[in-house]
């Protein structure tokens, strides 16, 4: 008896330590993994943009938080928002709209099936100024992904959003990404990202599409570093963008 106790003792330690951290950051596109019943993580960052257009170049800082919380098998509720924003062309500061949602994985992924699952999300008018967007803006996303062997993986995301343009008037937009993830060590991983973050006419924002690659540290199974840097490829995308990101879970 006590022999079984111990190996199930060891069993279960090992089984946590097995479950690492699993953050949506530092790329654009999401993961289908929910947070397990009664954890909490908070994924936070500075991120800067930069963009030149018309001779004139236009600065962006903000702080992006994500807040997730496991409330039921495969299911989390999530909170969001692009934080404290200051952007210097016009000169504006204030803080950007709150986003509510949930995430839910349909299935677990393993070496022969894709992990799956939908991620709903709501932008409210909340925010202040400048970035105060107009209306509630709902999107719902697809995620798929797969483990790759050699501990590769590959993600994917599509969805469409629903927005108002300049004039008010409501549109929608598709989405589409796509993520190849690859190890640079035993606690080190990188990734590589071509994300269509807006798929949209011109007069309703245009594409908005990034190529991007960054590395992210584990430094225990429940902390997490990154950074990240994007390149636009649309005339209707920033020139340049970069992250540096903190990711804890309770």
């Amino acid at each position: 008896m006590k022999a079984a106790a111990l190996l199930l003792l060891f069993a279960a330690c090992t089984a946590e330590a097995d479950d690492a951290i699993s953050p949506d950051r530092p790329d654009f596109t999401n993961g289908p993994d929910a947070m397990a019943v009664g954890r909490f993580q908070i994924e936070t960052s500075g991120a800067w943009q930069r963009d030149r257009a018309d001779g004139m170049t236009t600065r962006l800082r903000s702080t992006p938080t994500l807040l997730r919380l496991g409330v039921g098998h495969d299911l989390e509720l999530r909170l969001d928002t692009a934080g404290a924003l200051r952007q210097n062309n016009p000169g504006a500061s204030g803080r950007g709209d709150l986003g509510i949602g949930f995430k839910w994985q349909t299935q677990a992924g393993d070496d022969t099936k894709p992990g799956l699952g939908w991620l709903f999300d709501m932008l409210t008018p909340t925010g202040s100024g400048a970035f105060k967007g107009h209306g509630l803006r709902p999107s719902l996303s697809f995620l798929a992904q797969w483990q790759l062997p050699a501990d590769w993986s590959l993600g994917t995301m599509a969805g469409v959003i629903t927005d108002r343009n300049d004039a008010d008037q409501r549109y929608t937009a598709g989405l589409l990404s796509a993520s190849l993830g690859f190890p640079l060590g035993d606690k080190l991983h990188g990734f590589a990202e071509v994300a269509g973050q807006q798929l949209a006419s011109s007069r309703n924002g245009g594409n908005v599409i990034t190529a991007g690659t960054g590395v992210a540290w584990q430094v225990s199974p429940d902390v997490q570093l990154d950074t990240a840097v994007f390149r636009g490829l649309t005339r209707d995308t920033p020139d340049w963008a970069w992250t540096v990101g903190l990711s804890l879970r309770f």
